[in-house]
């Protein structure tokens, strides 16, 4: 491995200079192990990387250990022992193979040996409940890594695995063992495999389909990009189908020609249900079209790639939609402007969203996304998926979370998610959620990958997950504090649902003067009852009035106050608070707050 091949990615040159450094002779290679790698003009997956690239002129010969198909030769002039080796294995058992390749290496030395799936033949797991054969495994691979007769002999041993959690812990702890993340493609990796797949794209295509298309593998854009072999229609036939599809709209021929190139293994009802809401509404910008074909089928491969643990969040208005919170929409669109401006020294690491149910906070927090040009993902439900199972669904969620950058992810109703449970699942629980602090906590993620979480009881929470460096920015969220506030709640709703209010600005403040301790849900609520009692008429006074007589808003003082009192002791900024609790003594503040948890909780 003296003379690098090729070019080499960044990881497998890592691999070649810590072997050349002899720093160890055992690798284990993990994370995109199931992705294809671009080579010059040859398209590899990882064993054939491995084989005809990285160890083609290095090492004598190459062999493959699988619990599946025991041991095969893969490169290399095959000698009579190596054939033998390859007879014997399917005849004796798996230790057995072990050995008589140990005893191969020694005297036939410069072999590589790559194990796929090595997590199936060296799974992780508590010792005690091993099987022998699993302890017996373990053991070989342990002791080759610190053979110096075999390590001298440059022989070395490649692990494949998708998760380092999946592998035994203890080959992992071993010194003479490297663990080598291989990363999910970069954007100028992206922008290679794309002029790969579409050579006909412009420049300026590729520089921004690369930069929209973070997140997704080699093989995913190759399944958007990559030409017909003989299944599904070829890129001429979806050229005519698409022509047929845009026929009389502007640009027909030149969009074509380009949503072809990036509609590849889709038939033709996916690309007919794709394409035809656009022939409605001119377009400007072909680009912009294709953006969204590739918007689409990247939310469903990742969705698909990370087993539905993952939600794609689709903003639909900015804060301009947002009624009252002018405190708050002022804080957050300084984040906004600065994660537009890519300043990340002023983009907190992530936000707080605290205070009572109702008050916004999840409207508010979107909005926000959209002013802020940034994707977002929700987790879904990660305490009760990934209980019971490996950790591996976590971290496959995370790295395509940290590829898809700058990107939001939004965990609502953060105390459940967070927060103490009692459930005995062997410390999966515990471990998820220090994977997720310590993800949190990375500096490196700063302006690309932000977390939101909302909750009413931040009381619930590890005070290690609130703390700066995690959730920097802690944003306070209360009902309505005067009436023209409540007025400008109930018309931003009525706006957003594309109903005409005709009741005069001073109708509107008598009626919300009445409205006293309404929750941003109860006016939403109220003005829905007035849509529908006006039955398709403009709304006006009267039949807000009556919606108004009509309502019956929750009815849980004490716990909303408990709940604003926690939102004012969590905030990070006194601007933010209501006039009410801004100049409070933080001794008060304290003291009123046991006061309302013991009248909340009693």
């Amino acid at each position: 491995m003296s003379i690098p091949p090729v070019e080499l990615p960044k990881w497998a040159d890592t691999l070649r200079q810590k072997y050349l450094a002899t720093e160890a002779s055992t690798f284990v290679l993990y994370r995109n192990v199931f992705d294809n790698f671009l080579v010059g003009d040859t398209l590899h997956n990882l064993q054939s990387f491995l084989v005809d690239e990285l160890f083609k002129n290095t090492k004598k010969q190459v062999l493959e250990i699988s619990l599946e198909r025991g041991i095969r030769h893969l490169s290399g002039k095959p000698t009579s022992s190596s054939a033998m080796l390859a007879a014997e294995s399917s005849d004796n058992t798996l230790l057995q193979s072990l050995h008589a390749l140990e005893a191969r290496m020694r005297s036939e030395q410069s072999t590589a040996v790559i194990v796929p799936y090595a997590d199936a033949l060296l799974p992780a797991g508590d010792a005690s409940f091993a099987s022998p054969q699993d302890r017996q495994t373990y053991l070989v691979f342990h002791r080759w890594s610190l053979d110096k007769s075999l390590t001298s002999g440059d022989n070395i041993t490649i692990l494949i695995t998708e998760s380092l959690n999946a592998i035994n812990p203890g080959l992992l702890s071993n010194p003479k063992v490297a663990a080598i993340e291989v990363p999910m493609p970069d954007t100028p990796s992206r922008k290679r495999v794309i002029a790969f797949f579409a050579p006909k794209l412009t420049e300026q295509q590729l520089t921004l389909f690369s930069e929209r298309t973070g997140g997704l593998r080699t093989v995913q854009l190759a399944s958007i990009l990559a030409p017909s072999q003989g299944h599904g229609l070829s890129e001429t036939e979806r050229r005519v189908l698409i022509l047929q599809l845009l026929q009389g709209t502007p640009n027909a021929e030149q969009r074509a020609n380009t949503l072809a190139t990036i509609t590849a293994g889709m038939t033709p009802s996916e690309i007919t249900k794709l394409l035809e809401p656009s022939k409605a509404p001119p377009v400007a910008d072909p680009n912009e079209e294709v953006l969204k074909v590739i918007h689409t089928r990247k939310r469903e491969m990742i969705e698909k790639e990370c087993a539905g643990l993952i939600e794609f969040i689709e903003p639909r208005h900015g804060l301009a939609s947002v009624g009252g919170h002018d405190n708050i929409k002022h804080e957050l669109l300084a984040i906004a402007k600065n994660l537009k401006e890519g300043n990340t020294t002023l983009t907190p690491m992530g936000l707080l969203a605290v205070g009572p149910m109702g008050s916004g906070k999840t409207f508010v927090i979107k909005a926000f996304l959209k002013e802020a040009g940034l994707s977002a993902v929700a987790l879904k439900n990660f305490r009760s998926k990934w209980v019971g199972s490996t950790e591996a669904n976590l971290e496959r969620v995370l790295a395509t979370v940290k590829a898809m950058g700058p990107i939001a992810v939004i965990i609502d109703e953060g105390d459940r998610s967070f927060g103490s449970s009692g459930e005995g699942d062997d410390g999966t629980s515990s471990r998820i959620i220090a994977r997720l602090k310590e993800f949190m906590a990375d500096t490196d993620n700063r302006g690309q990958v932000l977390f939101v979480m909302m909750t009413n009881r931040p009381d619930k929470l590890d005070s290690d997950i609130k703390r700066p460096g995690r959730l920097d920015r802690k944003i306070p969220f209360f009902y309505c504090d005067s009436a023209p506030e409540r007025a400008q709640v109930l018309q931003a709703v009525l706006s957003r649902y594309g109903e005409t209010c005709v009741a005069s600005g001073e109708e509107l403040l008598t009626l919300c003067e009445t409205l006293a301790g309404y929750s941003n849900a109860d006016l939403e609520a109220l003005a829905l009852l007035a849509v529908e009692l006006a039955h398709g008429d403009p709304i006006n006074a009267q039949v807000l009035q009556t919606a108004a007589q009509d309502f019956m808003p929750p009815q849980e003082r004490d716990m909303i106050e408990f709940m604003e009192l926690l939102a004012v002791s969590e905030t990070s900024r006194r601007s933010m608070l209501p006039k009410r609790y801004r100049d409070m003594a933080l001794a008060d503040i304290q003291s009123n707050l046991q006061s309302a948890r013991l009248r909340a909780l009693a």
